[in-house]
């Protein structure tokens, strides 16, 4: 298990685009004889799309973020008021259900996907994320593994949910353009007088690695200096535009 477990931290930490991140959990999850998974982090701004990482038939994920079935789904509802961890099924619903969460779980039953371990995540900020091993098949061999592996999924969630959310979710958005965290960090030393070299002493990077990150927000930004790419970024963040 150690091994297993090492080798998908060092996934995570190479992982910088939500494929990789999807790819690191479906090699370790595959090796506990977990057939797929589901990571959703619940929006905190009104109207914006949950971010879902999945080994879920593509076809479901699309038709969940279309639907916005994130406000319907049992399973994020609980998430958002425990951070208990929590096993879910047709045969076994986790309290009464309205006919509309009924016909959810028909509809991702159709998908294989029947029951499931869910992990809820509440970040100190008031963010919430759930990450779920999902599985079409019979209660007693699903119920088996998690018993057998349940601390290491809730540990595996975890460290899940902090390496997406260290690389995907402070991701910044301009008018459509988006920054990635490491651009941002960058632009937001520029803007307080750092050097090229004091920005890189302070984020443990090269100074040739901040002068293209620099370089690649300014062109994405389509300004001629890094000033004018800090004082956008700035704006942005006043407006409240991330």
């Amino acid at each position: 298990m150690h091994r297993i477990y090492q080798r998908y931290v060092e996934l995570l930490f190479s992982a910088e685009h939500a494929d990789a991140f999807a790819e690191a959990m479906a090699i370790t999850a595959s090796e506990l004889d977990l057939s797929c998974f589901a990571y959703l982090a619940v929006p905190q701004r009104a109207g914006k799309k949950p971010l879902v990482i999945s080994t879920y038939p593509n076809n479901w994920v699309t038709h969940y973020v279309r639907s916005h079935y994130e406000r319907l789904d049992p399973i994020i509802k609980r998430s958002l008021e425990s951070t208990d961890p929590f096993q879910w099924g047709l045969d076994a619903p986790l309290r009464p259900i309205s006919p509309a969460q009924r016909r959810f779980f028909d509809e991702a039953s159709e998908f294989g996907i029947r029951l499931g371990f869910t992990v809820p995540i509440h970040d100190e900020d008031g963010s919430v994320a759930a990450l779920t091993f999902a599985a079409d098949q019979r209660r007693p061999q699903f119920e088996k593994c998690i018993d057998l592996n349940a601390p290491v999924l809730q540990l595996m969630a975890r460290c899940f949910h902090f390496h997406v959310r260290r690389t995907l979710l402070h991701q910044l958005t301009i008018d459509g353009i988006v920054l990635s965290p490491r651009e941002v960090e960058c632009l937001d030393w520029a803007a307080k007088g750092k050097s090229v070299w004091e920005t890189g002493r302070i984020l443990g990077i090269s100074h040739n690695t901040v002068a293209h990150y620099l370089r690649s927000a300014r062109d994405k930004l389509g300004v001629r200096k890094v000033v004018q790419a800090a004082v956008r970024l700035a704006a942005a963040k006043r407006d409240g535009r991330d």
